[in-house]
């Protein structure tokens, strides 16, 4: 009798024209700290797609442009029930990705990997010297936290872990980099159990920051989804959607 391994953990790696510095990665990733991998991307055209077949990684075209977006196609094809969300431009250390997987078997809603203020961590200035981004992104964590009391200090940073079932319970709908602030914020207007972890996070391997990615595109967008939140409340439950 054939005995089937019962998928617990999902890695999902995202990418957009990441070749470079995905290349330099893939050596480095545990991929052994999870069950099923998949890549979500857009439609990459610098080798990315090419480079995850050669190595067997599996991938699903998301319809639509957005970091969003690619966390919700991810959710549709996820089969373990802690998913953990990986950029493959180098910022992100891979070494954090068991701890991650350990906090959500613990029983943790939302793990994030911050890069503020706790000790250990790290955040990566090389291309915002005056740190204003980083100033931002402290700023922003630090009002979701009075507001909702998240227990976050790096309520933005993308590499994370989600349980599934939280996940849709968010119904989520922030289609760009806000998707970040939206799971933090909905996890703790949901009352769900919330760990940060410390982490280096480390300078670009190649490519450039995106441009949705800069630091004023960001500041409106963030700023645009903290008004809705206050202004949503948990109306977003009421439509719960299930992938």
């Amino acid at each position: 009798m054939s005995l089937i391994k019962k998928i617990k953990n999902t890695l999902v790696l995202l990418s957009y024209n990441e070749i470079d510095a995905l290349k330099l990665l893939h050596d480095w990733i545990p991929f052994d700290s999870a069950d099923e991998v998949f890549a979500i991307d857009p439609g990459s055209t610098d080798g990315t797609l090419e480079f995850y077949k050669k190595k067997g990684i599996k991938y699903h075209l998301q319809k639509e442009l957005g970091r969003g977006k690619a966390f919700v196609e991810a959710l549709k094809h996820a089969k373990g029930k802690n998913i953990v969300f990986f950029s493959t431009d180098g910022n992100e250390d891979p070494k954090d990705i068991p701890k991650l997987f350990h906090y959500l078997e613990k029983g943790y809603d939302l793990v994030i990997a911050g890069r503020f203020i706790h000790k250990d961590s790290k955040s990566d200035d090389s291309d915002d010297p005056l740190r204003i981004r980083k100033a931002c992104n402290i700023m922003c964590s630090g009002l979701a936290n009075i507001i909702w009391n998240t227990g976050a200090y790096d309520a933005i940073n993308g590499f994370r872990g989600l349980k599934k079932d939280a996940m849709i319970r968010m119904n989520l709908d922030a289609p760009k980099h806000e998707i970040e602030y939206q799971t933090t914020i909905r996890a703790a207007k949901l009352g769900m159990k919330i760990k940060e972890i410390p982490t280096h996070e480390l300078e670009r391997l190649g490519g450039l920051r995106k441009p949705t990615a800069g630091t004023l595109v960001l500041a409106k967008a963030f700023t645009k989804f903290f008004v809705k939140e206050l202004m949503t409340g948990k109306s977003f439950q009421k439509e719960s959607r299930k992938p």
